[in-house]
């Protein structure tokens, strides 16, 4: 790596050399190693430059001005892309709507059978505890 690509590498990404393409950072890195005082000058101002980036607040766009980029990109003749997408927005919808149909089907399936189940328990268990009192089954059901 040349000086005056570490020096474009640096202006362009900053000091951080986790911000750096990772196919240029290890070659960078060696640049550093190599010629370290050209390298800790350059990355001292590119330091100072990060810090007075990140002391600045960050613009706010307002909605007028939002407004009036969709309405001049409206009037060139751009469009959203949402055409292309419409069919696959409808599957989703569809397969969404069947998995929503399933789901409740197999609600309303362990509701009645656990119903059903817990009426032959419940019936079980009266059974059961007559036999240990020795009450006879007529007087227990009725």
């Amino acid at each position: 790596m040349t000086s005056e690509r570490f020096l474009a590498l640096i202006a362009a990404w900053g000091a951080d050399a986790r911000r750096w393409p990772q196919g240029e950072r290890t070659e960078a890195q060696a640049f550093v190693a190599a010629n370290p005082e050209t390298a800790h000058a350059a990355l001292a101002g590119a330091h100072l430059v990060d810090a007075l980036l990140q002391l600045s607040p960050a613009p706010q766009v307002s909605m007028a001005l939002r407004d009036r980029v969709i309405a001049s990109a409206a009037g060139s003749g751009l469009k959203a892309r949402r055409e292309g997408r419409r069919w696959l927005d409808r599957l989703a919808l569809a397969l969404g709507a069947g998995w929503t149909v399933a789901a409740c089907a197999g609600v309303a399936a362990g509701v009645m059978l656990t119903a059903h189940m817990s009426a032959d328990a419940r019936a079980d268990e009266v059974l059961y505890q007559a036999s240990l009192m020795g009450i006879d089954d007529a007087e227990v059901l009725g």
